[in-house]
This record gives structure tokens, sequence and C-alpha cells, in this order.
């Protein structure tokens, strides 16, 4: 049996993966759904990597290149033998993000779609293309341990692992030997453990818990608490947060003048930015991840971009004449105090009177409590000397209230009537349990 290295390639674009249903034009598997999908080899049978390979056949198939696309996460590789073909492909699985949806298919491609990718639980498709999803989507360890990414997209996923394991346990299908589960069984209570396990992974992120809760308390309302309604109500958890979070950004443009100010890396605020075309943006590095310096270099093509230290940031503010400085949260307390990436405390007080601090986040990420978690970061990224000394290196800070000019979400700017009346209405959410 000849053993064919090939590649299997998600795009996922919000929630959505691509899905192209195969052509006669090609080989194997015609009228099949599946990803964008080669052999490792090129055309002249010349070895390359199995990476350089997936970014050649997404060109290929789809036309996007590779400004396009961002490698999210390289699976483990893994056989599938196909007797009928006395074939055996040794499969390696890729998931890019995708910044666009405007895909032009070659002549491979009959028809294409993006959909949850649940909908391979549901379709003919090439063999083990769920295994190959499998390889390569979120877990629960995705939300718990990544830390380059803000909170609003680590809500997301944490909607897609209990949108995926709600629909594995709703059709009833049982995991081949290449697919790893990470609930509990195949009905309500194995999903709600989950549940609980993701609404914990992250307890500095508010909007994670109050996500996942919205999800499971839409899906406790009918009669019959199901796997199946956890998965409507997580897919359609996703699509309400991806709006929320765009009107929420689309509300922040309006009030962002021509030179604005930021740090660390928020999806949101860096969709604000981009919607009110401003003429320059100052960005703070955002240490220890740096990643201020995605932002700047996201930003770089539309307008003047000044990237500094986060040491400087604050008399920068001043120096540079901001006219407003804009950030995320990853938490709003009750009290509206602000929980974001440590160094927007030091900005948001140093910041000159004529220079609004304006957080921007969706209510979901407004807490029902006033605990705070730091998320302490590994001692030895600031000291790993030999000395006696003791190392305070936190993720987040907390800013007081009357340092924020204002908290805009994708309803309206909150005031402290508007904070009470959303952490009552999560509360309600959260007794799904």
């Amino acid at each position: 049996m000849t053993e064919t290295p090939v590649v299997t390639v998600f795009l996922r674009n919000g929630g959505d993966v691509l899905l192209l249903r195969r052509s006669d034009a090609v080989g194997s598997y015609p009228g099949k759904w599946g990803g964008v999908a080669g052999h490792v080899a090129d055309d002249e049978g010349r070895d390359r990597s199995p990476e350089a390979a997936a970014r050649a056949e997404i060109a290929e198939e789809t036309e996007l290149d590779s400004g396009d696309v961002t490698l999210v996460r390289a699976g483990d590789p893994f056989p599938v033998d196909d007797p009928e073909r006395d074939d055996r492909w040794l499969v390696h699985p890729f998931l890019f993000e995708c910044g666009s949806r405007a895909v032009e298919p070659n002549e491979e491609t009959t028809e294409y779609e993006w959909v949850p990718p649940t909908a391979i639980l549901r379709r003919k498709t090439v063999p083990a293309l769920w295994t190959s999803y499998d390889r390569v989507r979120p877990r629960v360890a995705t939300v718990r341990e990544d830390s380059e990414h803000g909170s609003a997209w680590l809500s997301i996923r944490a909607l897609e692992v209990l949108r995926d394991e709600a629909a594995l346990a709703a059709t009833a299908r049982s995991p081949g030997k290449h697919e790893r589960r990470e609930a509990n069984g195949d009905d309500w209570n194995g999903v709600a453990e989950l549940a609980r396990r993701l609404r914990d992974a992250r307890p500095s992120m508010a909007v994670v818990a109050n996500r996942v809760n919205r999800a499971m308390a839409a899906a406790s309302e009918g009669e019959t608490r199901s796997p199946a309604a956890v998965e409507a109500a997580a897919s359609e958890g996703i699509d309400r947060a991806l709006s929320g979070d765009d009107a929420a950004a689309a509300n922040a443009a309006e009030r962002l003048p021509d030179r604005v100010a930021t740090l660390s890396r928020s999806g949101t605020v860096l969709a604000a930015i981009r919607e009110a075309e401003p003429d320059a943006v100052l960005v703070a590095e955002s240490r220890p991840g740096r990643e201020g310096v995605v932002v700047a270099e996201a930003l770089a093509a539309d307008c003047e971009v000044t990237l500094t230290t986060d040491a400087a940031f604050p008399f920068e503010l001043d120096a540079w004449d901001a006219d407003a400085l804009v950030v995320g949260a990853d938490r709003v307390l009750p009290d509206g105090r602000v929980v974001n990436k440590v160094g927007t405390r030091a900005a948001a007080l140093a910041a000159p009177d004529d220079c609004p601090c304006y957080v921007v986040a969706a209510s979901d990420k407004v807490a029902t409590d006033e605990t705070v978690d730091l998320e302490e970061r590994d001692a030895t990224e600031v000291y790993d000397g030999d000395a006696t000394v003791r190392v305070a290196n936190p993720t987040f800070d907390v800013t007081p209230a009357g340092a924020v000019d204002a908290v805009i979400t994708e309803d309206r700017v909150l005031d402290a009537e508007d904070v009470a009346r959303v952490v009552e209405e999560h509360q309600v959410r959260a007794d799904w349990d």
C-alpha cells in the first residue's frame, strides 16, 4: 500500500470554516466535501514542508495570499487507509485564521460554503475529515493557556469548544481512534461539566464565563435539556458575540479623534481604530507578550504609527499629543473599575485632561462580582538570578473608575445604573447550573 503525504487545511473566519465540494477534475473523492487539500510534494514531485504545501494549496484553491491568512495550529499527522484505492494517506492537518470570506475556487471545486465545522459530522466528506479538524480545533486548554489574544477572541473559542462537543454528543458519533473528546459522556451532564470547565478556565476574563452561561441558560429553557440544544445555543452565541463585538467597535469609532493611543491587543479596539481611520496612532509594545507590536504592524499600512515602550507610554501620551486613549477590557467590575493588560492603569492615570480614556468592551465583559485575578506570570521573565527577590509579574492591572471617561459597549455608554442592570442579567443566566 502506497503512503502519500497530503495536507488538509481549514480556513476559519469568525466561527465558521470553509468547506469545498470536490469536482470531477480531482483524482480522488469527487462530489465529497473537504477542506483545502493537496499533496505535500509539488506538481513536479519535489519535496516541500507540509506548511509550505498548505500555503500553496490555499493560494491555488482560494486565491488568498499569505497576507490574508494566519497559521493558528498545525496538527499531528495521522494515517488514513483506503483499501478500495489501495492507498494510505498521511494527513497533515492545519488551521488558519482567514480575514476574508471572499474566495475564488479553482476547477477542483464545484461549490463552497462557510459553515460551522460541526457540519462535517452531517455531510458526505472525504475520509477522516472530522479527525483532521479534531487535531486542530480549540480545546479547553486553548482558552486556559493562550497569552496572545484578547478575552473576546477567547470567548469565541470557548463557545466553539462547547458547540463542537455538544454536536458530537447530539449526533451520537463514536470518536474514532484519532479523535479526542473533552466532554465526559454523551448526555447533558457531560456537556454541562464541560461548560463548567470552560466557564472557570479564565477567571480574569468575565466574558468567557458570561458567554458560556448565556449559551447554557438558553439551552436550559426547553422542557428537555439536550446536547442538541447546547449546540444550537452555542452557535447562536458565537454569532451574537461577533455582532456584539463589531457593534461595540463601531460605537467607539464614532468617538475616536485623529490622534489615538492604545496598548495591548484587543480585536475590538483594533476594529474600532480601523473604522475611525485616524491620522496617527501611538501604540505601547505591551510587555511581556509584546502584543502591541502586532497591533502596530496591523495598522502600519493605514496611518502613521508610533510604537513605544511601556515605560515611555505615559510620558508619550502628552509629548506625542494624543487626543484619546482607547483600550479594551478583560473585566469591568460592578463598581466601574476596569481590569485590563498591565500598563492600562498607568496610562489612564497619566493621560492629560484633554485626552479622554475610552474603554471598548461588549456588555458581556461586565463581571458579576469584584473578584480580581491578575494572572501572575512566570517570575523568571523578570528575574532568574540567585538573590532573594520577590517578583511581581502580573498580566493585568486594575484601573480606577474615575480614570475612565466612558465604557463603550454594543448598546450604549454604560453608566452606574446600566452596569447594575447588566450584572443582574448575567447573574440570572448563571443560574442554569
